[in-house]
This record gives structure tokens, sequence and C-alpha cells, in this order.
């Protein structure tokens, strides 16, 4: 094997541990929101208007299907980290198959380099 082979395997063999080892995820993303109430007297129909909030509203799709939710402000610091750490995954995910791309190319020049030689009986 050559050394950027070996490199590259080694490389996967990291970005497999620090999957194994990335804890909740939750796809997404949080945003503040502000409502408006139905009360006619309620500050938020003054002129300007104050609105309620903020709101930590969560957004996602799986599975073809778009869900949002609002999260509870104690919540938020654990959801903040399954979203961090679902971004962790994906990008850990396009490392790997990068370096597997290159192993492929270079399993592809090597086999190239020496073809092996089948006789016929």
């Amino acid at each position: 094997m050559t050394a950027s082979l070996l490199e590259l395997e080694r490389r996967i063999e990291r970005v497999k541990k620090q999957l194994c080892a990335l804890g909740d995820l939750r796809p997404g993303s949080l945003s503040a929101q502000y409502n408006v109430c139905g009360n006619p007297r309620c500050r938020c129909k003054e002129d300007p208007p104050q609105k309620h909030g903020p709101y930590q509203q969560l957004s996602y799709a799986r599975a073809g299907k778009s869900t949002t939710r609002f999260i509870r402000n104690p919540d938020v610091p654990s959801v903040r980290r399954q979203l961090k750490n679902y971004e962790r995954l994906r990008t850990l995910v396009d490392e790997w198959v990068g370096a597997s791309l290159a192993i492929c190319e270079l399993k592809l020049k090597a086999s190239r380099a020496n073809p092996r030689i089948t006789k016929r009986t």
C-alpha cells in the first residue's frame, strides 16, 4: 500500500471514532419568533407594535415532511448542542466520502498500472 492510501484509511478511522462520540443529533435550525395575539387592547396592537416574544422555533424537514415547533427556554441549550452535533455529523460524513473517493481513485490507478493476467483453461 502506498503512504497516501494508508493515510486516507487512517483518516477514515479517525472520522469513524469521532462519529461514535457525537451524542444526540437533531437536524434543523432555531430562530427567534415574535407573535401578535388576538387581544385588541394588547401592546402588540399599539403603534408601533410591541410584539410578544422572542420564542425559539425549531424548523426541519425529515422524510419529505416539514416540521416546526417551539422550544421552551430551558431546553434551548440542549437543542443547540443537538443541532451542532448534527452539523458535525454532516461534516464528518462529507470528509469520509471524500477520503473514500480518493481511495477508490488510487485503487483504480493501481489496477491500471498492474493489470492482472488471467489465463483461460
